[in-house]
């Protein structure tokens, strides 16, 4: 099975191909590669989302997205999460981009050339709604969000990831790991040496980062 490598990180796996855009009708997708070998970044040059990101594990998640839904009926695909103006396509571990990734574009341009909807009417809030917060936490809280949004959150967007709040307890902070942070191989030195050592820095308050599922 071929292996798909960021192109800092060795030569372009064969049968993939390199990662020219995709035209149809005047539209183009690129795709960039992550660091998790499992994920493909598409990028199809108009917004995606207005803010935020949305995140689906499987076909019953993505009831409330028409192109998610889309993207499932692709067989191998194990999961799809949708940012601002990329998507984040995961596959199952046997699977192989060569067969996937036509399909996955292909999918792509019939949805967004036919102006068909991401979200459904009913599908609420784009990001997970944090817990209940006692008062004395709400400070910290703001600050982790800040740093998430303006130190953390574009950086990983780059590489077809996500890293959002979920919960503050006791001096942890728990956050969710999504799109192509989810599952990668280094997404613990990313949480760990990267995210934590940036929260603790900043505030004092905070003593770890964990990840939730």
């Amino acid at each position: 099975m071929s292996k798909v490598l960021r192109p800092d990180c060795g030569d372009w796996p064969a049968g993939v191909g390199p990662a020219p855009p995709a035209k149809a009708l005047g539209m183009f997708i690129q795709t960039e590669t992550t660091p998790n070998p499992a994920s493909l970044k598409f990028l199809p040059g108009r917004a995606v989302l207005p803010q935020g990101g949305r995140d689906f594990a499987d076909a019953a998640q993505a009831r409330v997205s028409p192109l998610a839904q889309r993207l499932f009926e692709i067989e191998g695909v194990s999961g799809v999460f949708l940012g601002t103006d990329f998507v984040t396509v995961t596959k199952a571990e046997a699977e192989d981009w060569t067969v996937l990734k036509p399909l996955v574009l292909g999918s792509l341009m019939d949805h967004f050339t036919a102006n068909a909807p991401v979200l459904a009417d009913d599908a609420g809030s784009v990001d997970d709604a944090e817990e209940a917060l006692s008062e004395a936490d709400r400070e910290v809280v703001r600050q982790v969000r800040e740093l998430l949004e303006t130190r953390v959150r574009p950086v990983v967007a780059q590489d077809g990831g996500d890293i959002v709040f979920h919960a503050y307890r006791e001096g942890v902070v728990y956050l969710y790991m999504r799109g192509s942070c989810a599952g990668c191989p280094s997404s613990t030195a990313t949480l760990k040496r990267g995210v934590e050592t940036l929260l603790r820095h900043y505030i004092p308050a905070v003593q770890s980062v964990e990840a939730v599922r």
